[in-house]
């Protein structure tokens, strides 16, 4: 009989990759990893590994196993579906991931009343960016991920997700209080055409986004700081070192010396939860998604009011 939770680990390794991937994807240590992989070769009689480099990959017979392994554990994982949702209770583990601001902005609210409603379910929950967290989500090493993507440019979401909208999340022009465009009641982006400015992390889907946008104004961006959160790209701004977009969920309080004006054509990030679809029918899913879908309003109805 073939041990599942060997089935999983070398599913994990054919899709990170490595023995390192496949121990970071489910949170134990390499020679865990190294340990069942060698168990489940005496039980099959067959190798599955084989050294490539300083790693490893999978042989023909791994290959083909590792194929059974992933059918295999969709189905486990659509029977634990319909179990649960049979059962109706919310208990277990669900394992969240939101990008950073969303994390800040939406995580407290909606894991606090998760935690209140179902003192049986165990939430884990970390920062992903939401292009790795699709793919996270679809391997399985997270249940759900609050990812994003902009007015003018979508971010794909892979058959077998479902998806939830959370909220419109509008974005300014942060810039330093004595910039010459400071004390406008809208700007343009062309505006700011020989500034410099303070992007997120070269590779990352917003960083892709400002590039693009500003493209497509005319503008070639003069990026000259980086930094992948929102506080750090601000006080770089306030430092006059450049100017930023800044989304307003989660923007909290400005530093000294940086104001916020908004873009006359309107920015807006889409924010919207994402989660697999044999996992659908999961109360713990269902339980989370409406955790964060309240988690949404309530800061609607706090934010003022939006030009």
């Amino acid at each position: 009989m073939l041990n599942l939770e060997r089935l999983r680990i070398l599913d994990a390794l054919a899709r990170h990759g490595s023995v390192s991937g496949a121990a970071d994807g489910l949170h134990v240590t390499t020679s865990a990893v190294s340990q069942q992989m060698a168990k489940l070769e005496r039980e099959v009689g067959q190798q599955l590994l084989t050294k490539h480099g300083r790693g490893v990959r999978l042989t023909d017979a791994g290959r083909l196993l590792a194929d059974h392994a992933a059918r295999i554990i969709s189905q486990v994982e659509l029977a634990q579906s319909d179990i649960e949702a049979r059962r109706g209770q919310v208990i277990g583990e669900v394992r969240l991931s939101a990008f950073p601001t969303a994390a800040r902005g939406l995580f407290p609210v909606a894991l606090a009343s998760l935690r209140k409603a179902h003192p049986d379910l165990r939430v884990r929950s970390r920062e992903s960016e939401p292009d790795s967290a699709i793919r996270e989500v679809l391997r399985g090493d997270l249940d759900l991920a609050v990812v994003l993507d902009w007015s003018n440019k979508r971010l794909p979401v892979p058959g077998g997700l479902a998806t939830a909208s959370l909220l419109e999340d509008a974005a300014d022009v942060a810039l330093p209080a004595d910039h010459p465009l400071a004390d406008r009641r809208e700007v343009d982006l062309e505006e700011f055409a020989h500034d410099s400015w303070v992007s997120w992390p070269a590779g990352e889907f917003c960083h892709e986004w400002l590039v693009f946008t500003l493209r497509s104004k005319g503008v070639e961006p003069r990026i000259e700081h980086m930094a992948g959160e929102q506080h750090t790209q601000l006080e770089l701004v306030g430092a006059g070192l450049g100017v930023c977009i800044a989304p307003r969920m989660g923007r909290g309080r400005l530093p000294d010396g940086v104001v916020t004006v908004p873009v006359r054509q309107r920015m807006s990030r889409h924010v919207y939860a994402v989660w697999r679809t044999d996992a659908d029918r999961r109360p713990s899913i269902r339980a989370a998604v409406e955790a964060l879908e309240e988690a949404a309003r309530e800061l609607k109805d706090t934010r003022p009011e939006e030009d």
